[in-house]
């Protein structure tokens, strides 16, 4: 498989990993938007949430809080953003499932999580809600 996250996972490609355990590990991003800004990945491969098992999304997250944890503990951010780009209109440019953790700071210049998209719906909240609740799981 030619998956970047697959090859560091394996030790493959040399990168900074801050936190690893059975199924997940954590890197520094290559490109960060902020200090500490962190990916948090699952060893196997998945290329989005939805290619997970039900087992395998807690200890995903577990990592996720261990590393928001450490990230608390070293760096003392004021806040944190936590958030999945999941698939390329999103902004996924790894075919890989990865939780970014970005260190939040006072007056850092970032938004809310609310500031990613402005495409308000053209239905009510209630329309909406009346559609996804005919769909049986």
């Amino acid at each position: 498989m030619d998956c970047l996250f697959c090859k560091i996972g394996n030790k493959e490609i040399p990168s900074e990993i801050i936190y690893e355990d059975d199924g997940a590990f954590a890197i520094l991003d290559i490109h960060p938007i902020a200090l500490g800004h962190s990916m948090v990945m699952p060893k196997k491969h998945a290329e989005t949430i939805l290619d997970l098992g039900e087992g395998e999304l807690a200890p995903l997250f577990s990592a996720v809080r261990n590393v928001t944890k450490l990230l608390q503990k070293v760096l003392a951010p004021d806040g944190f953003t936590i958030g999945i780009n999941q698939g390329k209109a999103s902004g996924q440019t790894i075919e890989h499932f990865h939780i970014h953790i970005i260190p939040r700071f006072q007056n850092d210049g970032g938004g809310s999580i609310h500031s990613v998209v402005d495409n308000q719906p053209k239905e009510t909240i209630r329309e909406i809600a009346e559609r996804i609740k005919k769909i049986k799981n």
